[in-house]
């Protein structure tokens, strides 16, 4: 059987050794932002916000509570249909650097939320912009911390990853997972050394740009019909030949990313698209993810409990350590990062229903089916 020949156990090692190897060598890449500088910083943060009026007042709050920067924060109604806009004005008329705009209707050929960045950016002359997702809550020094890294770093734009908050099952089992994809996929030192597209990566809920390159860029306007500006932006400032780069927010900003079960699966399948789930990239993604995640884990169960398969020694020692790694990869970063240690637990789980929404997302692009985001259609390029 192809299960007992020495290339598959020699297969599924390899796979589950390139992210654990390359985790490895990106923990020390992977930085968070240097301490707060002296300088005092200009700063816009920009916020599209449609039907936030759940998380819009804590997210302003802490915001206003920054230090170390001189801070404007703009945030853009983007014609929701609850109190948001009306929490806003509360909250500017007891503090005069919070300003409201009402967004205007959504034009054909845009993506509501990169609409929304537009406007927001036209409406902000400061030297350096903040693209905050409204469900981010940022400690007093995450601003000036994370303009410092813009400008050590010497790049036109970055991003910065916060914490995941996961309170249900979907976020649980699923959320982690972006820091093992980022840092098991993407090797960083040549990232950073690169001005190619196909290395570029970032977290659309924190973005740090310099107001002129983003203009040079293009802006938001480049990706107007991007449904994942986190990979999209910072690709559209490399093909402009500015550089970018990425930073680990979790020690100064966290996000309740999705409030709900079904919001994070329709929130990931959105996405997927643009990311692992394009025509080009869900195959092989496929064969990593499963060969090296789920092989190991599912092959050991089964054979200890049916017994099919005559393993020699050898190959029962490759398919455990290739577990080995993949255990030892999740729980490594649920130290370093925060993460759920009991998520890490079930991670062969987790990359099958991570897999299956992927394929969810490349059928329903597949067959032009309509994606709705609060209560929007969404027509992904």
């Amino acid at each position: 059987m192809i299960f007992t020949t020495g290339f598959f156990f020699v297969a599924i090692f390899i796979l589950a050794a390139i992210p654990a190897v390359l985790t490895l060598l990106n923990l020390s890449a992977f930085k968070r932002s240097p301490p707060a500088p002296d300088e005092v910083y200009r700063v816009s943060v920009l916020i599209p916000a449609r039907d936030e009026e759940q998380s819009i007042e804590t997210a302003l709050l802490a915001l206003l509570a920054s230090s170390g920067i001189d801070l404007e924060v703009i945030v853009l109604d983007d014609c929701s249909r609850d109190r948001t806009a009306m929490i806003v004005e509360r909250v500017a008329e007891s503090d005069s650097r919070v300003h409201l705009l009402r967004g205007k209707p959504l034009p054909a050929g845009w993506c509501g939320k990169q609409h929304a960045c537009h406007q927001l950016a036209e409406y902000s002359q400061r030297e350096f912009i903040v693209f905050l997702d409204a469900d981010v809550r940022v400690k007093p020094d995450c601003l000036c911390r994370s303009v410092a890294f813009l400008e050590a770093t010497n790049t036109g734009i970055v991003s910065g990853f916060p914490l995941q908050e996961t309170f249900g099952f979907w976020e649980w089992l699923l959320l982690p997972l972006i820091h093992f994809i980022l840092l098991g996929f993407l090797p960083l030192s040549r990232s950073r050394h690169s001005l190619s597209p196909a290395l570029a990566a970032g977290c659309g809920q924190l973005f740090v740009a310099k107001k002129n390159a983003y203009i040079s860029a293009g802006g938001h306007e480049s990706i107007k019909l991007s449904l994942h500006d986190g990979i999209m932006l910072p690709r559209a400032f490399r093909r402009a030949g500015i550089r970018t780069d990425l930073f680990d927010a979790s020690d100064t900003a966290t996000c309740r990313m999705y409030m709900c079960g079904s919001d994070v699966l329709k929130g990931l399948a959105k996405n997927a698209t643009e990311g692992m789930a394009s025509p080009r990239t869900i195959l092989p993604a496929t064969v990593l993810l499963f060969g090296g995640q789920v092989a190991p884990a599912l092959f050991l169960v089964t054979n200890t409990i049916t017994g099919w398969f005559d393993w020699t020694d050898w190959q029962i020692l490759a398919c455990s350590i290739a577990l080995l790694l993949s255990y030892a990869t999740r729980v490594i970063e649920s130290f370093r990062f925060g993460l759920s240690l009991s998520s890490a637990i079930v991670h062969p789980l987790g990359i099958i229903c991570f897999l299956c929404i992927q394929w969810f997302g490349f059928i329903h692009r597949l067959f032009g089916l309509k994606t709705f985001w609060k209560g929007r259609p969404l027509s992904p390029q």
